[in-house]
């Protein structure tokens, strides 16, 4: 690996940058590209994990409440969640792009060019959001029983999977504009939406699954409620910064309009990636497919821990996330090197953090699980899939930012083919084969998911270092 930067621009003076860090957070302007690498991963990373921090926190408060409605709702819950995956490939395919676009352009002091490629990213993902909003509200049931769920399941969740994917939209727009403000180095902004969506989430949930005060009991549909009310307030706030705010894209009567060449150079970075998503989240589904065969306490179990592994995970993604953006600005700025050093010492921070992770997941598996639900059958399976999995966590600490920083290149192709590997040729069958034939059981599809991480990690490292990624114009 390359060797890591040593600039004396990463040591300035503690004032310096305490100053730069509350600029940072009061929406100043940072440029990414001539201060200090390490000093560049800080200020980036800072909000994004805070960002990330507050999605964690919605999933697993959501998983709590619903929790005290039983194993059903809480199996509904993940196996809507595992549907929305695929509208999450959307619009993560689609944030991969923008985010690389705009990165780039922001790099080339290009700030007219950063504000038509956002406002195309954004015309795209409207038109895409109506067909899965009319899917979501009339086949329900059925999606829900192609995932294997039972009747009670079906009649305790077809409301909730209606509603989350009726509203799709704000779970398009607040992905896809945060990775706007992202790629344009304001994460400070991206982070702000988040929290105000999630907090407001936070605070409904209880209110509308059990009735406080003057609010209905609407069980199972008030967390939906509550998610979607929560996701829309922050897409409203989005969409006024990108109109009256002062960040560093923001729109004009010149950007509202069709731009089919921008279009067109969005669509190439945006396939592969929404392909990248499709077949790692396809392959989610058919874990959760496969751990239907061993009942509700299974899927409850699975769901409750992934939900406490994502809220761990996901501070993480926001590591990956400032090396996309770095990566982006750094090639913008015809800057290759820097951007590639910027990109090893994430790695190495998220490999420290992962680590310390993943022996809290091990170590405090019981307590973590026991957290959300004390019925046995589902704290077994949970506890089971936390420790297996993290295993493998120090090493999918480098894959996960190398991953993000060929799609902050814009070479969302290589991913694409890494995670059909790594998930398709060797996490499914191997989870098939440890679960039945060799007799592991759920245990055998845990075992699946975090061999299938490392050999991910591996491959995406390998890659990385021979360095085509450098040469993506988009």
């Amino acid at each position: 690996m390359s060797s890591l930067p040593s600039s004396s621009t990463d040591t300035a003076a503690p004032i310096r940058f305490g100053e730069a860090l509350r600029a940072t957070f009061k929406g100043h302007p940072q440029d990414y590209t001539a201060m200090g690498i390490g000093r560049a991963i800080t200020l980036l990373a800072v909000p994004m994990v805070l960002e990330m921090l507050m999605q964690s926190v919605f999933g697993v408060v959501d998983i709590f409440f619903v929790g005290k409605l039983g194993a059903d709702a809480v199996a509904a819950v993940g196996m809507t969640d595992s549907l929305l995956v695929l509208v999450l490939a959307v619009g993560m395919g689609l944030s991969m792009a923008a985010t690389a676009m705009v990165a780039r352009r922001i790099g080339e002091k290009d700030a007219h060019g950063a504000g038509v490629a956002a406002f195309q990213a954004i015309l795209a993902g409207a038109v895409i959001s109506v067909p899965i909003t009319l899917v979501g509200i009339f086949f329900a049931p059925h999606m829900l029983a192609l995932m294997g769920a039972s009747a009670s399941v079906i009649e305790t969740g077809s409301i909730y999977c209606a509603i989350i994917f009726g509203t799709n939209a704000v779970v398009v727009f607040l992905f896809l504009i945060n990775a706007i403000f992202r790629g344009a180095g304001d994460a400070v902004l991206a982070m702000k939406a988040l929290w105000l969506a999630n907090l407001l989430n936070i605070a409904l949930d209880p209110l509308l699954i059990f009735g406080w005060g003057p609010f209905p009991e609407l069980g199972i549909a008030g967390a939906a409620v509550a998610t979607s009310v929560g996701r829309g307030l922050g897409v409203v706030y989005q969409l006024y910064v990108l109109v009256r705010g002062n960040g560093r894209v923001r729109f004009l009567r010149t950007h509202l309009r069709l731009r089919l060449d921008v279009m067109r150079r969005l669509a190439r970075v945006a396939v592969p990636g929404v392909v990248q998503y499709l077949i790692g989240t396809a392959s989610w589904l058919a874990l959760f497919r496969i751990l239907a065969a061993f009942g509700s306490d299974a899927l409850a179990g699975y769901t409750i821990a992934v939900r406490i592994l994502i809220f761990a995970l996901l501070p993480s993604w926001g590591m990956g996330n400032a090396a996309a953006t770095l990566v982006g600005q750094n090639l913008g700025a015809r800057q290759p090197e820097r951007a590639e050093r910027s990109v090893w010492m994430a790695s190495f921070i998220n490999m420290v953090f992962l680590g310390l992770v993943a022996v809290a997941m091990i170590v405090y598996a019981g307590p973590l699980i026991r957290l959300f639900t004390d019925e046995p059958g589902v704290v077994r399976f949970g506890v089971s899939c936390l420790r297996i999995v993290s295993y493998t966590y120090v090493l999918f600490a480098f894959g996960l930012v190398t991953m993000q920083a060929f799609n902050g290149a814009g070479d969302t192709t290589t991913p694409t083919w890494i995670n059909l590997v790594s998930h398709w040729f060797l996490q499914i069958p191997l989870a098939l084969v440890l679960a039945h034939p060799v007799g592991m059981g759920a245990a055998g599809v845990f075992a699946a998911v975090a061999i299938a991480q490392a050999i991910l990690a591996l491959i995406s490292v390998a890659l990385f270092r021979l360095g085509h990624w450098k040469h993506k114009t988009i």
